[in-house]
């Protein structure tokens, strides 16, 4: 299966001429079955890959993949966006709105447009539900066998060596050409990607702008990026996504500052890069002015220094940048972090509930209020918060520790093992859910609706591992 990121389409189709599916993929695969598909696999995923559970990357990135699906026609299910921390040059989708990027996306892009470009074009291969039509397009062939071999090669995007294995299992490897995309899946989304990109406001030259990168940067080396195994760049592939872009009316596309600040805290906190390298990155961008915004460049050399331990330089700077900018989520997560390691969690939980007035869903000041209750042995406070945050989001997982964490401050046991249950299922761990469940059953003798609630969920999580035992 190619979860690649592009490929070269056919110019001159706009929105209004969207190729009508009609019944394809219906028979085979609903959207319903999708959905269950896509949250079995995402269970998987989380199992076995580096998810990321950064409160602030993961609503950037959710806030920018949302941006996209509001211009994306025929969106028949939720979309869920989440990174995988690779250095690797690669994203996917699959069932169910699922759309996983790696940070190597982050490393390598100059600017918002160009990691636009990806998203676009694997929402697209949701939107026109490519992975459906082309099991429909095999249904000769047994599904079964189908939806086996997908979840091999998933796992192989997410997790490589238990990916592999998998795929030798099922004697994979050898057929994995035959469900690939088709060309005309790679030509759609390409194209469809493009108009999404253009109505979202972004640059539509941000797809050639990073290929061309690419193929630069990787034109003479023995070990290109997994992208480019499958999918060459060749001259006229990206002199056809410029010809593409070009149809578009010229206007001027400034950077956003969030993607450069994102792509900042991920060099620092999320790559490769030691404490001495990330230190004279931003060093050295200030001193030579090479930055697109000052403040990611400031902001990037507060990250590495609070690294480095020296927390007052630290502190300095992002005073500085929140002088400036005293709503930026990237600013308040870091200056909550200095506030909680110097035990003023007073000070701290005054800033994030005047933040929580002006942003009550934020997940990166819910995250943080909630945990700097707990550090202050207001648990009680917590509580509330979290559950609001579970219910509105319930496939993430942080919410879900930080509540496990609270109840354990105000010593109900029952329900500390029954949310490390729930975190537990969500990485597909049911035997270790039922066994936590098992501990909160025997810790609530006396509370017979939480008795039959958890019956009613150990029955659910055995169902829930016996079908996923199937994929």
């Amino acid at each position: 299966m190619s979860l690649a990121l592009f490929a070269v389409a056919p110019l001159g189709f706009a929105n209004n001429d969207l190729p009508d599916l009609g019944t394809a993929a219906v028979n085979t695969f609903s959207l319903e079955k999708e959905n269950t598909y896509g949250d079995a696999y995402m269970r998987v995923i989380r199992s076995s890959a580096p998810i990321l559970n950064d409160p602030v990357l993961n609503q950037y990135m959710t806030e920018l993949g949302n941006k996209l699906v509001a211009h994306a026609n025929g969106v028949k299910t939720p979309f869920y966006f989440f990174l995988l921390r690779n250095d690797e040059i690669n994203a996917f989708a699959f069932f169910g709105g699922h759309v996983g990027v790696h940070t190597g996306l982050f490393l390598n892009a100059d600017n918002e447009s160009q990691l636009a470009s990806v998203i676009g074009h694997e929402i697209t291969h949701v939107t026109q539900r490519h992975l459906a039509r082309s099991i429909e397009a095999r249904d000769k062939s047994s599904t079964a066998t189908m939806v086996g071999l997908l979840g091999a090669i998933l796992l192989t995007i997410a997790a490589p060596q238990a990916g592999m294995a998998a795929m030798a299992t099922t004697q994979a490897l050898a057929t994995q050409s035959q469900i690939n995309y088709t060309r005309l899946h790679e030509k759609e989304a390409d194209r469809i990607g493009m108009q999404i990109l253009v109505d979202a406001g972004f640059d539509p030259n941000g797809a050639a702008d990073f290929f061309a990168k690419l193929a630069t940067r990787y034109r003479f080396t023995t070990t290109p990026p997994q992208m480019l195994l499958t999918h060459p760049l060749p001259e006229s592939r990206i002199s056809e996504a410029r010809n593409r872009a070009a149809q578009y009316p010229h206007r001027y596309i400034a950077d956003n500052l969030d993607f450069q600040l994102a792509k900042a805290r991920i060099q620092v906190r999320f790559s490769s890069y030691s404490e001495e390298a990330a230190l004279s990155l931003f060093q050295n961008q200030l001193k030579k002015g090479q930055y697109e915004y000052k403040q990611a460049a400031e902001y990037g050399l507060a990250l590495a220094l609070l690294r480095a331990k020296q927390t007052q330089q630290a502190e300095k700077i992002i005073d500085e940048l929140l002088a400036q900018a005293p709503n930026n989520l990237f600013y308040i997560d870091t200056k909550t972090d200095l506030l909680l390691e110097r035990k003023q969690h007073d000070q701290a939980i005054a800033m994030l509930e005047k933040q929580r007035q002006l942003k009550p869903t934020s997940q990166v000041i819910n995250v943080n209020l909630a945990n700097a209750y707990i550090e202050h042995k207001q648990p009680l406070k917590a509580i509330p918060i979290l559950e609001e945050m579970i219910f509105l989001d319930k496939q993430n997982q942080l919410p879900l520790y930080l509540l496990s964490d609270a109840y354990k401050e105000v010593g109900n046991q029952s329900m500390e093992h029954y949310i490390k249950a729930e975190a537990m299922a969500l990485a597909a761990d049911y035997d270790g859910a039922i066994d936590q469940l098992n501990f909160a059953y025997r810790l609530s003798e006396q509370d017979p609706l939480q008795l039959a609630r958890i019956e009613a969920r150990i029955r659910q999580f055995k169902q829930s591992k016996k079908a996923i035992e199937q994929l």
